[in-house]
C-alpha cells in the first residue's frame, strides 16, 4: 500500500475545514477519495486517466465536480450543496480557504450510512412497499429526463457495442485473479450474439425516444432512505454511460437485488416500474442488460482491485465481490 498524496493527508485532519468536525474519515472509491467530515461530506476527484475517464488536471477535475453538483440535483437535490476550492495558506491546506485553489471538492451533506438501501438489504429491512416507492420515482425521472437527436445517437446501439467492448478488453489482463477465462468467454458470446440477434429493437427504442439522459450508476449504495429518497452519485464524466436506454437503469438496481439474494424485490421492482411507466417491452432486454450490469460493477471491483492506495486485506474483499458480480452475470446468460 502506497502512501497517501500530501494534500489527502492533510485533509484527514480536522482543522482543514470550515467547520472543524472532531474527527474526519476517509472512504475511497476507483475515481475518489471521500472525507466523511462532521455533518458534510467532501469527495476528491482522484487525478487520473482510465480511457473512458480523465480528471488528469485541476481544470477538468473542477468542470465535472460542477457537472457532478449540476446532474445529482435532478433526483438528490438537497444533498449537493457546492463545489468548494481547496488552498494551501501557511503551508497548511484549507477547504473553501482564500487563496490559490490547489484540488476542488463537491461538498454534500452527508446522508445517514444506516438508511442506505444496501445496509437495509443486509438487515432485512427493504420492505416491497419502499421499492415500490423507488420504482415510482425513478419512472418519473426518466418520463422527463432529457431526450434528443444527440443523445439518442450517444447512447444508441452503437454505444451499447463500444461500453461492452471496452468491458471486456479491460478485464482481459485479470483473467485468474478476479475473473475466469471461461466466464469471461461465455459473457463476451452470450453479449455479442444478443446484439447482433436484437438491432431491430435497439433500434427501434432509439426511434420511439427510449434513450434518455439517465442515472448510469443506479445500484443499491447510492439510493437512501433519509426524509425524502435520495438518489445520488450518478455518472458525471462521460456522458455515454449515463445517455442509455431507460432499461439499462432499471437492470442496474433489479441486478444489485438480484446479487443480495433479493430476487423477489428484484421482480418487485420490475413488475412496479413496468406499472407506472407502461414500458412492458423492456422485458425483452432485461436480462442482456442485468448481465452488463452485473459485468460493469465487477470490473470496478478490478479497477479497486489495482489502486495502490488501498490495503492488501482491502484487495481481498473487492476481488471477492467482484468475482460475485462475474459469476451473476454469467448467470444471466442461461448458459
Amino acid at each position: 500500500m502506497s502512501k497517501l498524496p500530501e494534500l489527502i493527508q492533510a485533509l484527514l485532519d480536522p482543522k482543514a475545514y470550515p467547520e472543524p468536525p472532531e474527527q474526519v474519515e476517509m472512504v475511497q472509491t476507483q475515481i475518489s477519495y471521500v472525507f466523511l467530515a462532521g455533518e458534510y461530506v467532501y469527495k476528491v476527484k482522484k487525478p487520473m486517466d482510465m480511457g473512458f475517464l480523465d480528471y488528469t488536471t485541476l481544470e477538468k477535475r473542477l468542470h465535472y465536480c460542477q457537472k457532478e453538483i449540476e446532474l445529482n440535483k435532478r433526483l438528490c437535490a438537497d444533498a449537493y450543496l457546492g463545489v468548494v476550492p481547496i488552498s494551501k495558506e501557511k503551508g497548511h491546506y484549507l477547504v473553501g480557504g482564500k487563496g490559490e485553489a490547489k484540488e476542488y471538492a463537491v461538498k454534500m451533506r452527508r446522508l445517514p450510512q444506516d438508511a442506505m438501501m444496501d445496509v437495509l438489504l443486509k438487515e432485512k429491512k427493504v420492505t416491497p412497499e419502499m421499492v415500490d416507492k423507488v420504482a415510482g420515482i425513478i419512472a418519473d425521472f426518466h418520463k422527463k429526463a432529457a431526450t434528443s437527436e444527440e443523445i439518442t445517437r450517444l447512447g444508441g446501439i452503437d454505444a451499447v457495442i463500444q461500453n461492452t467492448t471496452e468491458n471486456f478488453s479491460q478485464t482481459e489482463q485479470y483473467f485468474g485473479i478476479i475473473i475466469e477465462p471461461k466466464t469471461y468467454h461465455r459473457i463476451k458470446t452470450y453479449t455479442e450474439d444478443y446484439i447482433r440477434a436484437n438491432r431491430a429493437l435497439f433500434h427501434k427504442r432509439m426511434a420511439e425516444g427510449k434513450v434518455r439522459d439517465c442515472h448510469g450508476d443506479l445500484h443499491t449504495a447510492h439510493i437512501c432512505f433519509c426524509k425524502d429518497i435520495c438518489i445520488y452519485d450518478c455518472i458525471e464524466f462521460i456522458d455515454r454511460l449515463r445517455y442509455t436506454d431507460v432499461v439499462a437503469d432499471i437492470a442496474f438496481l433489479a441486478m444489485d437485488l438480484d446479487h443480495y439474494n433479493r430476487k423477489d424485490l428484484s421482480g418487485h421492482f420490475i413488475n412496479a416500474y413496468v406499472s407506472r411507466s407502461g414500458d412492458k417491452e423492456l422485458l425483452k432486454l432485461l436480462n442482456f442488460y442485468k448481465c452488463y450490469r452485473a459485468y460493469v460493477r465487477g470490473k470496478v471491483g478490478c479497477f479497486q482491485y489495482d489502486d495502490r492506495y488501498i490495503s492488501a486485506g482491502e484487495k481481498e474483499k473487492i476481488a471477492a465481490n467482484a468475482r460475485g458480480y462475474f459469476t451473476l452475470a454469467e448467470s444471466y446468460t442461461g448458459g
